[in-house]
């Protein structure tokens, strides 16, 4: 049986969750029926004319495109508009749409990593890293014998999930004392009696999106009327992911030739690649972000960059920044920068559908969405050579 739309979106959500993207965004499912088969994927940078007529020649069933089609929202999806027209060409052809955008480039595994990856960067970290999951600590004391129920417990509410291991805890053993009051009903002891029982001090983590879920598991599974508890919120760490990447070229190599590696190994456009710097300064230490770029110039002289690989540099943000020194910048189209992460994108959809017992026939769009069609050197420009 094929995969379903539905299912094939939670393949993609599971590699680019929509929760990592950046508040303003649009990502998801734009169109389609959750319920329909879906054996040929489409994947592109850019929901375009041309590429909704690309999918439907080829006879796909989806698109996943990285940008979105309406990122700042629309009130009609009429075929007036060449947004719109892409919706009904798609759905008149059976084809769905799919948009990962800011959560596939802060992926571990994202556009950013696969941009450092073409130019073979080591030792990769996060330009901008993603602040890590809000955690807190719950710590409660249960009769020993009942410790095991309530771990089960809080367990399945989201408690005690650190990385790929589930229902962790730490547990060290005691003795709980307590006297219960006139109006207590007490599941140990009597009223006015001072008791003493064998308790365990349990220790466990959770997410603090899941706080009221747990605390009412607790308060559910808990032996006592009134369980004792403290709940204390952890530190924020940065997370492994985020916005662009850094890294180190394996041995230093002058700028000029770092942009011609760059030239290289991203698909050609009539652009081309522009450089910005002292062109025999040998570089190592490379801060990438694909796409544009010039809003994390400083973050890029922060993290102690040579150059730094963007798209759709402006004029004075580079002068400016150029006349600071160092990173030197490259700059090269916004669709060249992306587009290497489509073929990965495309292996670990096909991957993820095998393991799942299923088939998809996956295909990456070579058409080149910048808008720009020709490049005219000025017989004149004084260039270096």
């Amino acid at each position: 049986m094929p995969l379903t739309l539905a299912d094939v979106v939670d393949l993609l959500e599971a590699r680019y969750p929509p929760r990592t993207a950046e508040d303003w965004d649009a990502v998801g499912l734009v169109a389609g029926d959750p319920a329909a088969p879906v054996r040929k994927v489409l994947l592109a940078v850019d929901p375009t004319e041309e590429v909704a007529a690309e999918a439907l020649r080829w006879g796909a069933d989806l698109v996943v495109t990285h940008h979105p089609l309406y990122l700042r929202g629309t009130s009609t999806v009429a075929a007036t508009t060449p947004k719109g027209r892409v919706v009904h060409h798609l759905l008149a052809g059976g084809c769905g749409l799919y948009v990962a955008h800011t959560n596939a480039d802060a992926a571990a595994d994202g556009v950013a990593q696969a941009l450092a990856d073409a130019l073979g960067l080591v030792d990769t970290r996060p330009l901008v890293p993603r602040p890590g999951a809000a955690l807190d600590t719950l710590v409660t004391f249960v009769p020993r014998e009942h410790t095991q129920a309530l771990l089960d417990a809080l367990a399945a509410a989201g408690a005690g999930r650190l990385g790929e291991y589930e229902r962790a805890a730490f547990t060290s053993p005691g003795t709980g004392t307590f006297r219960p009051l006139p109006g207590a009903r007490p599941a140990v002891g009597e009223v006015g009696t001072a008791a003493q029982v064998a308790e365990d001090r349990l220790e466990i983590v959770l997410p603090r999106e899941r706080r009221t879920s747990v605390l009412a598991a607790l308060r559910a599974a808990h032996p006592y009327e009134e369980p004792a508890f403290t709940l204390v919120a952890q530190a924020t760490q940065q997370a492994e992911t985020g916005t662009g990447r850094v890294g180190r070229l394996p041995a230093p190599v002058p700028l000029r030739a770092f942009a011609a590696q760059v030239a290289a190994v991203l698909p050609a456009t009539p652009q081309g690649i522009r450089v910005g710097g002292d062109l025999d300064a040998e570089v190592r230490t490379v801060a990438v972000c694909g796409g544009a770029g010039d809003s994390l110039l400083g973050e890029a002289r922060r993290s102690g960059a040579d150059v730094y690989l963007t798209a759709d540099l402006r004029h004075h943000p580079a002068s400016e920044h150029l006349a600071d020194g160092r990173p030197f910048l490259v700059d090269a189209t916004h669709w060249a920068s992306e587009w290497p992460w489509l073929p990965r994108a495309a292996e670990v959809l096909g991957s993820d559908a095998a393991a799942r017992g299923a088939r998809l026939d996956l295909r990456v769009s070579t058409l080149v969405t910048d808008p720009w069609t020709l490049h005219l050197a000025q017989p004149h420009a004084q260039q270096h050579s």
